[in-house]
Parts: C-alpha cells; sequence; structure tokens
C-alpha cells in the first residue's frame, strides 16, 4: 500500500482552492462583497489559502519519507525483522 493519505487530501484542497479561487476572481468585481465582507474578497482569499494548503500537502504527499522506505535499509528495520524471524512472526 504506497497511497499517502497526503496526495489525495491535496487533491482535494487544490481543486476546492481553484474552484473558490475563480469564483472570487469572476466575482470580484460585486456588490455583495462591501455589503456582507467588509470590502474584503473572502472567496479570493481563501481560495488562495485552500490551494496553498492543497499544493502543499500534494508536496509533501510526493516526497520520500522514512516511513516509505523497506525495513531492511534501516537499523530499527532490521532489529524489528531478526526479532519477527526469530518468533515466527514474518508474513
Amino acid at each position: 500500500m504506497g497511497l499517502d493519505i497526503r496526495i489525495p487530501i491535496g487533491l482535494m484542497f487544490t481543486i476546492l482552492g481553484l474552484l473558490l479561487t475563480s469564483y472570487g476572481v469572476i466575482t470580484g468585481s460585486n456588490e455583495m462583497y462591501p455589503r456582507h465582507s467588509l470590502g474584503i474578497n473572502i472567496n479570493l482569499w481563501w481560495g488562495l489559502a485552500t490551494l496553498a494548503f492543497g499544493v502543499i500537502m500534494l508536496l509533501f504527499g510526493r516526497r520520500r519519507t522514512s516511513a516509505n522506505k523497506p525495513a531492511a535499509r534501516s537499523p530499527e528495520g532490521r532489529a524489528v525483522e531478526e526479532m519477527e524471524h526469530r518468533k515466527g512472526l514474518e508474513h
């Protein structure tokens, strides 16, 4: 199982961020922002924040971490493999 949970989460937030940012850009000159949100284009700013979070999650998900390395490459992993072999617990 090589799927990291950060990849689908990053995809979801990236798509949501793109949708929200594009809606904020399209409705940027609309009259609803001065009345309801103190003149701040909330959709644009939250869309950009969501997009940034999604991209960061995708980058971290694509990065190789120590959890993705085979057990034989680390001293701790070799020790666990040897212990499981002695007890007959290996798969």
